[in-house]
């Protein structure tokens, strides 16, 4: 079999050895490669399951938006602030950020992002009152945005064709430049979001809170999001991916009941998956932590692969309970902490993690194998660590 092949087997319940091993992100790999072509042959150097990623659309806002950028050096010795704002015809939207040491897009403060919500001071969106404006930055795709997006994700799959590798979407990379006042480069924005976008423009708390106080406001702002999305997402399974990610790491129950879950969230994803179903993709489900309390509903939501099942950093994740729960009624990808046991982890760690994962959760018969989330670190012990994990991966498959 192909690697392509692998993992869609795994992900619908009709494993084939070796177990499929492919790691969700691995960033110190990536940096020393040139592009995703590099990055992929080394992945399948070392013997993983590598991906192909498509790119992202850039993100746009209507023609007539103005964007204001500042800058501000608080007393006291306090971080500087970026302020942007954006004049709509519906009235202007705010944000405010503080500018940290570990701040990566210099002077500019992105649409959307992960960096965004611990360092906000001022939320773009705070009440009903900045629905009508918000519109205005949620633009439509424009015909030679999705004319170069077409001609690169056609590149990526002839590639993905000649080695075997599979096709995805949604999230992975970023979109392309599209203009100083236009585009976001650098955004953590993937197409396939809509609860991590809420988290971006309204911060953790308040989305919990509207939820209780007003929940209708709630339900209008995220089925714009969802529409913003599902425009987008259109456009991606145009291309012909096999496996569309949804980022989901604001889903869990670390945030939300699983009454709210069902009432907010539920829906949308249910709505996304079928969408994935109907143009012969496949849906992963990025949820790291707070999945236990919604099992039932994650086998109902339709997504084909839970990605993200940390034992380590995760809330309730441990293998024995995600096996006993999920197992054999969802795909399982991950098994094994990055940071703790790749990066910190001794090679006996290592190899102690990897023989737990595969044999609590291999048996359930659609399992891939990975890191969860990321190995970032380049240090020669990690790159050691790195070889052990495939190697009694190899040895356990």
């Amino acid at each position: 079999m192909t690697s392509r092949e692998r993992l869609l087997s795994a992900i619908a319940g009709n494993p084939a050895a070796p177990i499929p091993c492919s790691f969700m992100i691995f960033s110190a790999l990536a940096g020393r490669c040139r592009d995703y072509r590099e990055l992929a042959l080394a992945e399948t150097e070392l013997g993983l399951d590598a991906r192909v990623p498509i790119t992202d659309l850039p993100v746009r806002f209507a023609p007539e938006v103005r964007v204001e950028e500042s800058g501000e050096t608080p007393s006291g010795g306090a971080a500087p602030l970026l302020h942007r704002t954006y004049h709509t015809a519906a009235g202007p939207l705010t944000a405010t950020v503080r500018r940290t040491e570990d701040w990566p897009y210099g002077e500019r403060l992105p649409l959307f992002g992960d960096r965004l919500a611990p360092r906000s001071t001022r939320f773009l969106v705070t009440g009903p009152q900045d629905l009508e404006p918000l519109r205005f930055l949620l633009a439509e795709p424009v015909a030679d945005d999705i004319a170069a997006f077409r001609e690169d994700a056609a590149e990526r799959a002839r590639f993905a064709d000649e080695h075997g590798l599979l096709l995805t979407g949604g999230w992975g990379t970023t979109g392309r430049p599209a203009g100083e006042d236009r585009g976001l480069v650098g955004s953590d924005y993937g197409t396939s979001t809509v609860v991590d976008a809420l988290m971006w423009l309204c911060g953790a708390t308040q989305p919990l809170l509207w939820a209780y106080d007003d929940p209708g406001f709630l339900s209008e702002l995220v089925s714009l999001l969802e529409a913003y999305n599902r425009r987008r997402l259109e456009v991606h399974l145009e291309t012909g991916v096999r496996l569309v990610f949804r980022r989901a790491w604001y889903e869990g129950t670390e945030f939300w009941s699983p009454h709210l879950y069902r009432h907010f969230v539920l829906p949308s994803l249910q709505r996304e998956a079928e969408l994935c179903h109907q143009a012969g993709a496949q849906l992963a489900y990025i949820l790291t932590s707070g999945m236990l309390p919604l099992a039932d509903m994650l086998v109902e939501s339709g997504a084909d692969v839970v990605v993200g099942i940390d034992p380590g950093q995760g809330k309730g994740t441990t293998l024995e309970a995600v096996g006993s729960s999920l197992g054999g009624r969802i795909a399982l990808w991950g098994g094994v902490s990055g940071p703790l046991t790749i990066e910190s982890g001794s090679e006996a760690d290592v190899r102690a993690a990897v023989e737990e994962a595969v044999t609590r959760l291999a048996p359930t018969g659609r399992f891939i194998l990975s890191p969860v989330d990321n190995v970032t670190d380049i240090t020669e012990m990690t790159w050691r660590n790195v070889q052990v994990f495939v190697d009694t991966w190899r040895r356990m498959s």
